[in-house]
């Protein structure tokens, strides 16, 4: 198994950053890609940005390209999301995720193991 910790979240203006940390531990050896999904009550979680474990390849929902990005530090098993310019329909709980699923996974149907969340709130 794996297990996943978010942290990061927060209250902020819109136009400001913020970056959310995942930190795994457990069987990493199965990770294949990380991934950060977010959800707001009574929409289906979204797929947001994801990453390589080993390789470091990132993709992106196209809603952030050019704000966030994605990047890890395997020293640490921790993969980070950089949230920049921040807008008020960024606002969610933010989960980050593990898939063994090769294919660049972009659904959460492909991701096993999940975080607890952790909300994002930006003000107008």
């Amino acid at each position: 198994q794996v297990q996943l910790v978010e942290s990061g979240g927060g209250l902020v203006q819109a136009g400001a950053s913020l970056r959310l940390s995942c930190a795994a531990s457990g069987r990493t050896i199965s990770i294949y890609a990380l991934g950060w999904f977010r959800q707001v009550p009574g929409n289906e979680r979204e797929f947001v940005a994801g990453i390589i474990w080993s390789g470091g390849d990132t993709y992106y929902t196209d809603a952030v390209k050019g704000r966030f990005t994605i990047s890890r530090d395997n020293a640490k098993n921790t993969v980070y999301l950089q949230m920049n310019s921040l807008k008020p329909e960024d606002t969610a709980v933010y989960y980050c995720a593990t898939s063994p699923s090769t294919t660049y996974p972009r659904t959460r149907y492909l991701y096993n193991y999940w975080g607890q969340g952790t909300q994002v709130t930006i003000s107008s």
